[in-house]
Protein backbone atom coordinates (compact mmCIF):
# COMPACT_ATOMS: atom_id res chain seq x y z
CA UNK A 1 0.00 0.00 0.00
CA UNK A 2 1.92 3.58 -0.81
CA UNK A 3 0.85 5.96 1.86
CA UNK A 4 -0.93 9.68 0.63
CA UNK A 5 1.66 10.96 3.02
CA UNK A 6 4.63 9.65 0.85
CA UNK A 7 3.24 10.07 -2.61
CA UNK A 8 5.00 12.57 -5.06
CA UNK A 9 3.98 16.51 -4.37
CA UNK A 10 1.64 18.48 -6.20
CA UNK A 11 4.53 20.88 -7.05
CA UNK A 12 7.66 19.81 -8.18
CA UNK A 13 11.22 21.95 -9.28
CA UNK A 14 10.63 23.77 -5.27
CA UNK A 15 14.62 25.36 -5.73
CA UNK A 16 13.26 26.74 -8.91
CA UNK A 17 10.38 29.06 -7.46
CA UNK A 18 10.44 32.57 -6.10
CA UNK A 19 9.76 33.16 -2.43
CA UNK A 20 6.07 34.14 -3.82
CA UNK A 21 5.79 31.22 -4.80
CA UNK A 22 6.46 28.86 -2.29
CA UNK A 23 4.53 30.70 0.07
CA UNK A 24 1.62 30.84 -2.54
CA UNK A 25 1.42 27.56 -2.93
CA UNK A 26 2.11 26.31 0.67
CA UNK A 27 -0.85 28.51 1.12
CA UNK A 28 -2.71 26.76 -1.61
CA UNK A 29 -1.85 23.19 -0.08
CA UNK A 30 -3.01 24.66 3.74
CA UNK A 31 -6.38 25.47 2.15
CA UNK A 32 -6.87 22.11 1.83
CA UNK A 33 -6.29 20.86 5.55
CA UNK A 34 -9.56 22.59 7.07
CA UNK A 35 -12.04 20.65 4.40
CA UNK A 36 -10.07 17.65 5.71
CA UNK A 37 -10.67 17.86 9.02
CA UNK A 38 -14.42 18.85 8.42
CA UNK A 39 -14.50 15.40 6.69
CA UNK A 40 -13.39 14.26 9.76
CA UNK A 41 -16.02 15.62 12.15
CA UNK A 42 -17.83 12.55 12.58
CA UNK A 43 -15.42 10.44 13.34
CA UNK A 44 -14.15 12.83 16.11
CA UNK A 45 -17.40 13.88 17.43
CA UNK A 46 -17.81 10.08 18.22
CA UNK A 47 -14.66 10.25 19.67
CA UNK A 48 -15.13 13.11 21.92
CA UNK A 49 -18.23 11.38 23.27
CA UNK A 50 -16.99 9.00 24.41
CA UNK A 51 -13.96 10.64 26.24
CA UNK A 52 -16.10 12.67 27.92
CA UNK A 53 -18.21 10.18 30.73
CA UNK A 54 -14.37 8.73 31.52
CA UNK A 55 -12.79 12.10 32.38
CA UNK A 56 -15.94 13.28 34.32
CA UNK A 57 -15.62 9.87 36.29
CA UNK A 58 -11.69 10.87 36.47
CA UNK A 59 -10.05 9.78 33.56
CA UNK A 60 -7.16 10.67 31.97
CA UNK A 61 -6.19 11.60 28.49
CA UNK A 62 -3.01 10.20 27.08
CA UNK A 63 -1.64 11.67 23.64
CA UNK A 64 1.05 8.58 22.21
CA UNK A 65 3.16 10.11 19.33
CA UNK A 66 6.69 10.14 17.71
CA UNK A 67 8.41 13.01 15.86
CA UNK A 68 5.71 15.94 15.00
CA UNK A 69 3.01 14.10 16.29
CA UNK A 70 4.35 12.99 19.85
CA UNK A 71 5.63 16.84 19.98
CA UNK A 72 2.21 18.40 18.71
CA UNK A 73 0.78 16.28 21.68
CA UNK A 74 2.95 17.04 24.26
CA UNK A 75 2.32 20.75 22.96
CA UNK A 76 -1.54 20.17 23.63
CA UNK A 77 -1.10 18.63 26.80
CA UNK A 78 1.04 21.30 28.38
CA UNK A 79 -1.34 24.09 27.27
CA UNK A 80 -4.26 23.18 29.19
CA UNK A 81 -3.78 23.63 32.64
CA UNK A 82 -2.29 27.34 32.21
CA UNK A 83 -5.47 28.03 29.91
CA UNK A 84 -8.21 25.87 31.83
CA UNK A 85 -6.59 25.38 34.97
CA UNK A 86 -7.21 21.43 34.58
CA UNK A 87 -4.52 19.27 36.97
CA UNK A 88 -1.19 18.61 34.75
CA UNK A 89 -1.87 15.31 35.09
CA UNK A 90 -5.23 15.10 33.33
CA UNK A 91 -4.37 15.65 30.31
CA UNK A 92 -0.35 13.76 29.31
CA UNK A 93 1.43 13.95 26.14
CA UNK A 94 4.16 11.13 25.52
CA UNK A 95 6.45 11.26 22.67
CA UNK A 96 8.88 8.62 21.38
CA UNK A 97 12.16 8.82 22.91
CA UNK A 98 11.06 10.52 26.07
CA UNK A 99 11.94 14.59 27.00
CA UNK A 100 14.95 14.85 24.41
CA UNK A 101 12.53 13.78 21.56
CA UNK A 102 11.02 17.85 22.17
CA UNK A 103 14.07 19.18 20.74
CA UNK A 104 16.32 16.34 19.16
CA UNK A 105 15.44 13.47 16.49
CA UNK A 106 15.73 10.42 18.58
CA UNK A 107 16.99 7.36 16.66
CA UNK A 108 14.94 4.74 16.02
CA UNK A 109 12.71 4.94 19.23
CA UNK A 110 9.76 5.04 17.41
CA UNK A 111 10.45 1.65 16.01
CA UNK A 112 10.01 -0.42 18.85
CA UNK A 113 5.99 -1.46 19.65
CA UNK A 114 6.69 -2.36 23.26
CA UNK A 115 7.99 0.99 23.93
CA UNK A 116 4.78 2.85 23.56
CA UNK A 117 2.54 0.93 26.18
CA UNK A 118 5.50 0.89 28.60
CA UNK A 119 5.65 4.34 28.38
CA UNK A 120 1.72 4.35 29.16
CA UNK A 121 2.00 1.92 32.11
CA UNK A 122 4.38 4.08 33.91
CA UNK A 123 1.20 6.29 34.53
CA UNK A 124 -0.03 3.51 36.02
CA UNK A 125 -3.30 3.50 33.53
CA UNK A 126 -6.91 2.86 34.54
CA UNK A 127 -9.89 1.77 32.40
CA UNK A 128 -11.31 4.60 32.42
CA UNK A 129 -8.58 6.31 30.94
CA UNK A 130 -8.03 6.87 27.31
CA UNK A 131 -5.23 6.62 24.54
CA UNK A 132 -4.91 8.41 21.72
CA UNK A 133 -2.34 8.01 19.07
CA UNK A 134 -0.88 10.10 16.54
CA UNK A 135 0.72 9.37 13.62
CA UNK A 136 0.46 10.82 9.98
CA UNK A 137 1.58 7.68 8.28
CA UNK A 138 -0.44 5.26 10.40
CA UNK A 139 1.93 2.90 11.16
CA UNK A 140 4.51 3.93 13.65
CA UNK A 141 5.23 0.73 15.66
CA UNK A 142 5.78 2.29 18.92
CA UNK A 143 2.00 4.43 18.76
CA UNK A 144 0.81 1.11 17.42
CA UNK A 145 1.59 -0.38 20.51
CA UNK A 146 0.29 1.61 22.76
CA UNK A 147 -3.14 2.06 21.07
CA UNK A 148 -3.05 -2.06 20.92
CA UNK A 149 -2.29 -2.90 24.34
CA UNK A 150 -3.99 -0.03 25.51
CA UNK A 151 -7.09 -1.40 24.08
CA UNK A 152 -6.41 -4.74 25.61
CA UNK A 153 -6.17 -3.76 28.54
CA UNK A 154 -10.35 -1.96 28.31
CA UNK A 155 -8.96 1.32 27.72
CA UNK A 156 -10.54 3.93 25.22
CA UNK A 157 -8.44 4.34 21.92
CA UNK A 158 -8.42 6.62 19.55
CA UNK A 159 -6.07 7.80 16.85
CA UNK A 160 -5.34 10.64 14.42
CA UNK A 161 -3.54 9.91 11.14
CA UNK A 162 -3.16 11.13 7.19
CA UNK A 163 -3.77 7.56 5.31
CA UNK A 164 -6.95 5.49 4.94
CA UNK A 165 -7.17 2.33 6.38
CA UNK A 166 -3.72 1.64 8.72
CA UNK A 167 -2.89 -0.48 10.74
CA UNK A 168 -3.31 2.42 13.41
CA UNK A 169 -6.38 3.23 12.78
CA UNK A 170 -8.01 -0.50 12.72
CA UNK A 171 -6.32 -0.78 16.42
CA UNK A 172 -8.16 1.64 17.90
CA UNK A 173 -11.88 2.57 18.78
CA UNK A 174 -11.87 5.41 17.31
CA UNK A 175 -10.35 6.08 14.60
CA UNK A 176 -9.96 9.85 12.65
CA UNK A 177 -8.72 9.92 9.57
CA UNK A 178 -7.75 13.40 8.09
CA UNK A 179 -6.87 12.76 4.27
CA UNK A 180 -4.89 16.10 3.74
CA UNK A 181 -3.19 14.76 0.48
CA UNK A 182 0.61 14.57 -0.50
CA UNK A 183 2.58 17.19 1.21
CA UNK A 184 4.33 19.82 -0.56
CA UNK A 185 7.78 18.92 -0.29
CA UNK A 186 7.23 15.27 -0.46
CA UNK A 187 6.82 13.30 2.37
CA UNK A 188 7.67 16.21 5.09
CA UNK A 189 3.95 15.28 7.28
CA UNK A 190 5.01 18.04 9.40
CA UNK A 191 3.21 20.45 7.31
CA UNK A 192 -0.50 19.82 5.94
CA UNK A 193 -0.39 16.69 8.32
CA UNK A 194 1.13 18.15 11.31
CA UNK A 195 -1.45 20.97 10.75
CA UNK A 196 -4.45 18.75 10.48
CA UNK A 197 -3.28 16.98 13.90
CA UNK A 198 -3.10 20.84 16.07
CA UNK A 199 -6.80 21.10 14.71
CA UNK A 200 -8.25 17.85 15.64
CA UNK A 201 -6.26 18.26 19.26
CA UNK A 202 -7.61 21.72 19.24
CA UNK A 203 -10.98 20.46 18.97
CA UNK A 204 -10.63 17.34 21.43
CA UNK A 205 -9.05 19.01 24.55
CA UNK A 206 -11.07 22.29 24.09
CA UNK A 207 -14.37 20.72 23.48
CA UNK A 208 -13.75 18.07 26.70
CA UNK A 209 -12.75 20.91 28.71
CA UNK A 210 -15.88 23.10 27.75
CA UNK A 211 -18.21 19.83 28.62
CA UNK A 212 -16.58 19.78 31.89
CA UNK A 213 -17.19 22.73 33.17
CA UNK A 214 -13.93 24.75 32.41
CA UNK A 215 -15.66 27.58 30.22
CA UNK A 216 -18.57 30.00 30.89
CA UNK A 217 -20.58 31.63 28.46
CA UNK A 218 -17.25 32.13 25.99
CA UNK A 219 -15.07 32.40 28.91
CA UNK A 220 -11.85 30.65 30.27
CA UNK A 221 -13.05 31.70 33.80
CA UNK A 222 -10.70 28.98 35.33
CA UNK A 223 -7.46 30.50 33.59
CA UNK A 224 -4.24 30.31 35.61
CA UNK A 225 -2.89 33.25 36.52
CA UNK A 226 0.67 32.99 35.64
CA UNK A 227 1.42 36.55 34.33
CA UNK A 228 0.41 39.89 33.56
CA UNK A 229 -1.55 39.41 30.71
CA UNK A 230 -3.67 36.80 32.03
CA UNK A 231 -4.36 38.91 35.15
CA UNK A 232 -5.73 41.88 33.03
CA UNK A 233 -8.26 39.54 30.79
CA UNK A 234 -9.60 38.29 34.33
CA UNK A 235 -9.65 41.53 35.85
CA UNK A 236 -11.80 42.68 32.69
CA UNK A 237 -13.98 39.37 33.03
CA UNK A 238 -15.01 40.32 36.04
CA UNK A 239 -15.38 43.72 35.26
CA UNK A 240 -17.74 42.96 32.78
CA UNK A 241 -19.40 40.89 34.59
CA UNK A 242 -19.97 42.37 38.05
CA UNK A 243 -19.34 46.30 36.68
CA UNK A 244 -17.18 46.85 38.63
CA UNK A 245 -14.01 49.28 38.34
CA UNK A 246 -10.83 48.12 37.15
CA UNK A 247 -9.20 48.12 40.55
CA UNK A 248 -12.05 46.71 42.30
CA UNK A 249 -12.41 43.67 39.84
CA UNK A 250 -8.65 43.65 39.61
CA UNK A 251 -8.45 42.89 43.90
CA UNK A 252 -11.26 40.79 43.97
CA UNK A 253 -9.65 38.31 41.31
CA UNK A 254 -6.04 38.23 43.22
CA UNK A 255 -8.20 37.70 46.54
CA UNK A 256 -10.15 34.68 45.51
CA UNK A 257 -7.21 33.25 43.02
CA UNK A 258 -9.43 32.76 40.04
CA UNK A 259 -12.38 34.37 37.97
CA UNK A 260 -15.12 31.43 38.56
CA UNK A 261 -14.60 31.88 42.57
CA UNK A 262 -15.05 35.87 42.32
CA UNK A 263 -18.48 34.88 40.10
CA UNK A 264 -18.99 32.23 42.15
CA UNK A 265 -19.16 34.57 45.44
CA UNK A 266 -22.11 36.94 43.18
Amino acid sequence: MQKITEQPSHFDHLERMSIGELLQHINEEDMRVAEAVRQALPQIEALVTAIEPRMKRGGRLFYVGAGTSGRLGVLDASELPPTFGVAPDRVLGIIAGGDDALRHAVEKAEDDPENGWHDVLAHQPTADDTVIGIAASGTTPYVIGAVSEARKNGLLTGCITSNPNTPLAAAADHPIETIVGPEFVTGSSRMKSGTAQKMVLNMISTSLMIRMGRVEGNRMVKMQLTNAKLIDRGTRMIQESLGLSYDEAQECLLEAGSVDKVLKKQ
